[in-house]
């Protein structure tokens, strides 16, 4: 009986990050969970629409792996809600499998409340009030049809109040760090967020 294809993982960067921020994580996996995608998503200092993203990553997931295969993702940060608006609004329900956001403001962040759309849209979507995480909360059955895991720390500056840094469903796990970018830097972190990526 041939082995079924190991299933891809795709990567997802945050705000004013590149895919450079994953290179630690890289190095953790040494390449156990191959092929890789770590997409370059332009967000404009701020400005592109966070479904304008999810939009490109489902162009990227497609141009990589084809319109079927299913794949897995980790967002961190900003790139939490990209994943979760691909697999809700623009065309990753049914090849999803599993999606681990690390950091990620799913209800919003307080953070972002002062800033208008009309200049920083990507910010103004990570509001607690925005239009977009009003959305994705409206119809959660795309997320039943996943498995779902958060990685927070509570000291976390950048999603306050950092407990709502979770999805609405699935495991969560507080990771032993203290700022934010330690979330996907940190070895005691990625100790943790490797393993889950590395279970069968």
């Amino acid at each position: 009986m041939a082995t079924p294809a190991p299933v891809p993982l795709v990567l997802v960067h945050g705000l004013w990050d590149s895919p450079r921020l994953f290179r630690r994580l890289e190095e953790q996996l040494q390449g156990r969970r191959a092929p890789l995608l770590i997409p370059h998503l332009p967000h404009g200092l701020g400005q592109r629409p966070l479904l304008e993203l999810a939009r490109q990553l489902h162009r990227q997931v497609e141009e990589h792996f084809g319109p079927e295969r299913p794949v897995d993702l980790l967002g961190f940060s900003m790139g939490g809600v990209i994943g979760r608006a691909w697999l809700q609004l623009a065309g990753g329900r049914g090849r999803l499998r599993r999606l681990t956001v690390v950091g990620s403001p799913q209800r919003g962040s307080l953070l972002a409340l002062p800033w208008p759309r009309r200049w920083l849209a990507s910010i103004a979507d990570l509001s607690p009030t925005s239009s977009l995480l009003e959305r994705l909360d409206a119809d959660r059955s795309a997320l039943d049809e996943v498995e779902c895991c958060s990685f927070w720390c509570l000291t976390d500056g950048m999603v306050i109040p950092s407990w709502t840094g979770v999805l609405p469903v699935g495991r969560r796990v507080r990771l032993p760090v203290w700022h934010h970018k330690q979330l996907i830097t940190d070895a005691r972190a990625l100790e943790l967020i490797v393993a889950e990526l590395l279970r069968p």
